[in-house]
């Protein structure tokens, strides 16, 4: 009997996705040699294209760099480091055999010669030798005989440069010197018999009267005080009978005034721009006439101009500067006008001859003051360069070279004694310097601010007045050189100044308008 029984297929359910394990890839794993299967890919052609996709995928992927064909020869490199390594032992070698010197002050100057720093922070003389020796194993020993003669070269060039040199003057020069030492040598041979006859007194005698003279030199005053324009007043200058002042002004005018009472006289009336100096001739008011040269004016525009004492308009003009002319100056013969420019130059004029009779360079800046010996034979220049030099009219020559100052020298004198020269300068000192030693005597360290003129007693030398910008005026012994009276009382800075003939005034004019007078009680 057939029973019926139920079908035994049964239906499967689906799992989810997240509970089927995911299969596992299994590597081929191939045992023995590939050599057929490349040899099939190779049949195929696929070695090619596969390697050229593989080497464009690796360089744009940055993983292969393709260079430009340069390649790194690690033998040539290792000669190049061992060339290195042979040149330095080379060098140490030739730095065993360099002889340097063991004194210090050489080792700095061959240091600097080589354009070397001389010493180094901390450095001794030992580390210095060697530190030298280095160098001149690099550079060669010949480096510095090379510098050494370079050295030498330029120092025979300065001094081809600096030598004098002289051209062929006029034959009216070649008089002028001529007439200049016949008229020198006799005053020359009358003051050293003064000076012999001044010896043969007592010496209680002369000191006595220099004490007398020191005592009314502190008894100085101010007697006198006169507005002379309304610009600042750059000089005054005292007649040779001491009856009359001249004084310049930065407003072009020249005027004169009675001494002592200081009434106006005159107003010269040419320039047209500041006047440097005014100065009487050495014989005016003496025995010249009126009508006669008796003063001499300069100007910043260059002019220069001659003045009589009958007339407010210059006699005659001096042409030839250019630019301008700082001081001018007679010389004691009253024959010879003497000038100082701003071109580097000073120049001597005949009267007489009525012509420029030397045109003297000599100085690197411009020439500021100048100043005639007693007998006439010299004359001392003072520049901006801050050198002074004296020239003897009768060669030519400049004879001595005044230098030491710091800066510009606004002021030179002679003294009466015929041997001292002093200069004031803008580094606010006073020099005297002695022509027989041809050499700086004494340093004054007169002022407070430079110094703009200086001047011995004109009979005997015995004593020096400077004045300055510090607003004052000093009086200073001679040959002591200390300091006897400060003339104090302008309010502005002192410009000019001057002793009278006679010895007993003094003149001082300053940028406050003003000049004064000072006298002894």
């Amino acid at each position: 009997m057939a029973s019926s029984r139920p079908s035994s297929t049964a239906t499967k359910t689906k799992a989810p996705d997240d509970l089927v394990a995911p299969v596992v890839k299994k590597p081929h794993i191939y045992y023995g040699s590939l050599e057929e299967k490349e040899r099939e890919r190779l049949a195929k052609g696929e070695s090619g294209l596969l390697g050229k996709e593989g080497l464009k995928a690796g360089i744009e992927a940055g993983n292969i760099n393709i260079t430009s064909g340069e390649v790194f020869e690690i033998e040539e490199h290792i000669s190049e480091r061992q060339a290195e390594v042979l040149a330095e032992f080379e060098r140490r070698k030739r730095a065993r055999q360099i002889n340097v010197s063991t004194d210090d002050s050489e080792v700095k100057a061959c240091l600097r010669a080589l354009g070397e720093p001389i010493t180094l922070f901390g450095e001794g003389p030992a580390e210095r030798r060697e530190r030298l020796r280095n160098i001149l194993s690099v550079v060669g020993t010949d480096a510095l005989k090379k510098t050494k003669k370079d050295d030498e070269k330029s120092k025979k060039s300065k001094e081809e440069y600096q030598q004098t040199w002289y051209h062929e003057g006029p034959n009216s020069l070649k008089v002028a010197r001529l007439w200049i030492a016949n008229y020198s040598l006799p005053r020359a041979m009358k003051r050293l018999e003064e000076a012999r006859l001044h010896k043969e007194i007592p010496e209680t005698t002369r000191t006595s009267q220099m004490q007398e003279l020191h005592k009314s030199l502190r008894s100085l005053n101010n007697f006198c005080s006169q507005i002379g324009d309304d610009r600042p007043i750059s000089y005054c200058h005292f007649s040779p009978d001491s009856k009359m002042l001249a004084t310049a002004c930065w407003s072009g005018l020249c005027k004169l005034w009675s001494v002592p009472d200081c009434n106006l006289l005159h107003t010269l009336r040419g320039h047209n721009t500041n006047v440097g100096a005014i100065v009487f001739h050495p014989k005016s008011t003496v025995s010249l006439d009126q009508k006669d040269v008796n003063l001499a004016s300069c100007a910043a525009d260059g002019s220069v101009k001659l003045w009589s004492l009958d007339s407010d308009e210059p006699v005659a003009d001096i042409e030839g500067h250019t630019v301008r002319v700082a001081r001018v100056t007679w010389h004691p013969s009253g024959r010879f006008l003497g000038t100082t420019c701003y071109d580097r130059s000073w120049r001597l004029w005949d009267l007489e001859a009525q012509e420029e009779i030397l045109h003297q360079e000599g100085h690197s800046m411009g020439v500021y003051d100048i100043a005639f010996h007693q007998d006439g034979s010299l004359a001392g220049t003072g520049g901006l360069d801050a050198f002074g030099r004296v020239w003897d009219l009768r060669t030519g020559r400049c004879i001595m070279f005044l230098e030491g100052h710091l800066k510009e020298i606004y002021g030179i004198n002679f003294s009466p004694n015929g041997y001292h020269i002093a200069t004031g300068s803008g580094d606010n000192t006073c020099k005297v310097w002695d022509l027989r030693q041809r050499r700086c005597v004494y340093t004054i360290p007169a002022h407070q601010n430079l110094v703009t003129g200086v001047k011995f007693e004109p009979i005997h030398g015995n004593f020096l007045l400077t004045g300055a910008y510090d607003n004052t005026a000093k009086i200073w012994t001679h040959p002591g050189w200390s300091p006897l009276k400060t003339l104090a009382g302008h309010e502005g800075k002192v410009m000019g100044l001057d002793i009278s003939s006679d010895g007993q005034l003094i003149a001082t004019c300053s940028y406050d308008r003003t000049f004064k007078l000072w006298m002894a009680e």
